[in-house]
């Protein structure tokens, strides 16, 4: 039997401000993908989207899919 588990990443909102237009920073994505692997989770579907923040800012943001055999 599988479990599931959907996260939203994305970069703060201070960068977003500050830039403009924050893009993930692919070290910290990379660092939380291989720390949900070390929990047993395998990403079985990503999708990227572009989000706003409050008015004018906007911000990358990937809706992550995981699945891991449930314990």
């Amino acid at each position: 039997m599988k479990e599931y588990k959907v996260v939203i990443y994305q970069e703060g909102a201070l960068s977003s401000m500050l830039l403009g237009a924050a893009n993930s920073n692919p070290e910290k994505f990379g660092a939380f993908l291989n720390d949900n692997a070390q929990q047993g989770w395998r990403v079985i579907t990503m999708q990227k989207d572009m989000r706003r923040l409050f008015l004018f800012w906007r911000r990358e943001a990937y809706l992550v899919v995981m699945e891991r055999d449930r314990s």
